[in-house]
């Protein structure tokens, strides 16, 4: 990857494009992100940087963390990603990433934690068909066939099948930046992505693009 921010998600709304179009926007409050910790080669095996986002009380960091910080003389943050980027020369630790490293027209990755929808059936979680509403067939919402049961006489693994749906990481690949604002550490991205208000997500580019 060549660029990623941390970012906390706002909300959706939507612009007029230069032509008068109406545009879909999700807005997200990205950075100022600050490096934490620079990691290379010779010391850790790999090159890459921990970056840190978002305030948050030093009473409720814990020691190890709060040492973590005060070692890269910066104040105690509330997240933190480590970014593996192809050139990471120009970053030290105490530097701020701002969201000026995007700009209009660029294709990004956004990653999140996806909003969590408790247990849910077949048809909700897995878009099945439902069953006859009539005569009393009693297979409205039902699972269906779970397989043969002489042979192998079991459930095989990862069969969709009811349960917890939601609140796993999902990444929504080549999405487009429709504006950037640095004053306000405001970028606009075309259409939407994962998770709830206020969540935090991680921007990066594209790695289609």
């Amino acid at each position: 990857m060549q660029k990623a921010i941390i970012g906390k998600k706002i909300g959706m709304t939507q612009i007029f494009d230069e032509n008068g179009k109406v545009v879909p926007v999700t807005v997200v409050e990205a950075g100022p992100c600050v490096v934490v910790q620079k990691k290379t080669v010779e010391s850790d095996g790999y090159d890459a940087i921990q970056v840190g986002f978002g305030e948050i009380r030093e009473k409720l960091v814990n020691k190890p963390k709060k040492g973590h910080f005060a070692k890269a003389g910066v104040s105690v943050k509330r997240k933190l990603k480590e970014f593996r980027l192809e050139d990471i020369s120009t970053y030290n630790v105490g530097d701020e990433i701002k969201v000026d490293i995007f700009e209009a027209g660029d294709k990004v990755d956004v990653s999140g934690i996806s909003k969590g929808k408790g247990f849910a059936g077949v048809i909700k979680r897995w878009n099945f068909n439902r069953g006859p509403m009539s005569h009393g067939s009693k297979f409205k919402r039902a699972v269906g066939s779970m397989g043969a049961s002489s042979d192998p006489s079991r459930t095989f693994k990862n069969k969709k099948m009811p349960g917890h749906m939601g609140a796993v990481n999902t990444t929504v690949l080549n999405l487009q930046v429709v504006r950037v604002m640095p004053e306000k550490n405001v970028i606009l991205i075309k259409g939407g992505i994962p998770g709830p208000n206020k969540g935090t997500v991680v921007i990066k580019n594209s790695a289609r693009a």
